[in-house]
């Protein structure tokens, strides 16, 4: 047997992945009369606002890690809930490549929570690949010895 499903329906996972995403927008700072409190930049400030990420998203879900959520990605009937809503985390985290702030922590989550993004010389093989051709070349380059020299031959002229 197994466990339980924690969703029965794509549908009420879906309103579960809605409500974490507004509680992520946080709330509007308001004054007195109800107008948003501005910061010195002119933009609204928000409290409780924090950003969307997979694991934070599992949490919410009421998931006990990352990979039950993503274990829930391979069942057929969720396979487009949860993908869309990791594309939404992963639309988020791409913008933040774009603000001097967030870029670190930004590309740490794409290379790490999302298929297709890397750095290069991030993927293993590749560099062991690279190494190997670069031990090739300096092999070749061993069998073939620079011809013999002088030590006079690198000395300067001392009459010029």
């Amino acid at each position: 047997m197994g466990r339980t499903p924690k969703y029965k329906s794509p549908k009420k996972m879906q309103a579960a992945i809605d409500a974490y995403f507004e509680e992520c927008k946080g709330e509007l700072l308001t004054d007195k009369e109800g107008k948003a409190v501005l910061d010195k930049y002119g933009a609204p400030i928000y409290l409780n606002r924090r950003p969307p990420t997979v694991t934070g998203l599992a949490l919410a879900l009421g998931f006990t890690s990352r990979q039950a959520l993503l274990n829930y990605q391979a069942k057929d009937n969720f396979v487009d809930t949860v993908t869309r809503a990791k594309t939404r985390i992963e639309q988020y985290t791409e913008e933040r490549l774009f603000d001097r702030e967030g870029v670190q922590g930004a590309k740490f989550s794409l290379v790490n929570n999302f298929s297709g993004w890397r750095e290069k010389g991030a993927n293993p093989a590749d560099s062991q690949q690279e190494q190997q051709g670069n031990m090739q070349a300096l092999v070749e380059l061993l069998k073939h010895p620079a011809p013999d020299r002088n030590l006079k031959d690198f000395e300067g002229d001392d009459d010029r």
